[in-house]
């Protein structure tokens, strides 16, 4: 027979999962928007951000619930305290999704525009970074974990394709240079994302083999 414990914990499981897909779709929305010129489905990021929020809650007062009354141990305390890590992560990517939707306003009402596909390309990678981290999580995937850790460096290789690119449309035509520089905080949004998707990962490795590795390597990320 399950123990309560085990469905309260698969509970928490979960709600981190259904958050993990508010947020890509929230990511996923908001380039959307900015390379098919749709302010109109811009509110969609705002209303799963409320939802975010009210998850973000719940699921730290379920954390705190757990820790009060079921006192756990070992493996179980890890899980618990790495859950609520991974769940202000998921909450940051949500902010970031909505950073991204406010610059791609401001683009959209641009008259200007260059399909700048490097954004959407980046935009995958933060996604099913995202995707996989929490997957990682789930099943206790230590190398897809390191995967994602090993990932992060061809997002930041992405950025400073992006910066190196922009600086140049910037000088070509200084005259949208407004625009460009819109872009290059999307690009840096992307990048964020990945740095919080690197953070949950982290947290799996430390939860399945109770080892830190936030300021040292594992392994060789290289």
């Amino acid at each position: 027979m399950e123990r309560q414990f085990d469905k309260e914990l698969n509970e928490l499981r979960e709600m981190l999962s259904y958050m993990a897909s508010l947020v890509e779709n929230m990511i996923d929305t908001a380039v959307k928007a900015l390379m098919e010129r749709k302010p109109e489905i811009l509110g969609e990021i705002f209303n799963a951000e409320t939802e975010v929020n009210k998850k973000h809650i719940e699921v730290d007062e379920l954390c705190l619930r757990l820790l009060a009354l079921r006192q756990p141990a070992a493996m179980d305390l890890r899980f618990i305290t790495s859950a609520m890590k991974i769940n202000s992560e998921l909450e940051r990517i949500g902010d970031q999704a909505v950073n991204i939707s406010q610059n791609t306003a401001n683009l959209i009402q641009q008259a200007f525009f260059t399909k700048f596909t490097i954004i959407p390309q980046m935009t995958e990678v933060a996604k099913v970074m995202v995707k996989d981290s929490i997957k990682a999580f789930i099943t206790r995937d230590i190398e897809l974990a390191k995967n994602i850790l090993l990932r992060d460096n061809e997002l930041d290789k992405q950025k400073k394709e992006v910066f190196r690119k922009l600086i140049n449309s910037i000088i070509e035509d200084p005259a949208h240079a407004e625009y460009f520089i819109d872009l290059l905080l999307i690009s840096r949004n992307l990048e964020k994302i990945g740095d919080h998707t690197t953070n949950i990962s982290e947290d799996v490795i430390f939860m399945v083999l109770g080892q830190d590795i936030r300021h040292h390597h594992l392994f060789d990320k290289a």
